[in-house]
């Protein structure tokens, strides 16, 4: 399951084409992926935003991102919900999923998860 909706405050959908600074803009992103593990100095697990939710973060990264291209977030996968930012990768997006989460989920690596994710542009 995928899909993108972008939304005021008020989460009311809203087009790209409005362009008033009054409204604070955002987007909420639907898809799923299987959990991968990067072995570094330090293990981290992440699941890859779909090459299309990545256009859309593209999209508003410019208004966004803090440096590095990294990209504020709400996530939630099952119940738990937690701030984090995405990373840049290959051209694309990963999220990192904390090891609280997984173990709150019970999920394992390659394991497939539903991920939802909130971007606000201030």
């Amino acid at each position: 399951m995928t899909g993108c909706v972008f939304f005021t405050k008020a989460r009311c959908k809203l087009s790209l084409a409005v362009e008033d600074p009054r409204y604070n803009l955002g987007m909420i992103l639907t898809f799923s992926g299987p959990i991968w593990e990067w072995r570094g100095p330090a293990p981290f697990h992440f699941v890859t935003v779909p090459e299309q939710e990545c256009d859309h973060i593209k999209a508003i990264s410019g208004l966004v991102t803090y440096g590095w291209g990294m990209i504020p977030a709400m996530v939630t996968i099952g119940e738990t919900t937690y701030k984090t930012s995405l990373w840049p990768k290959n051209g694309g997006y990963i999220v990192p999923l904390k090891d609280v989460v997984r173990k709150a989920e019970r999920l394992e690596i390659d394991d497939t998860v539903t991920v939802h994710l909130e971007i606000s542009v201030p």
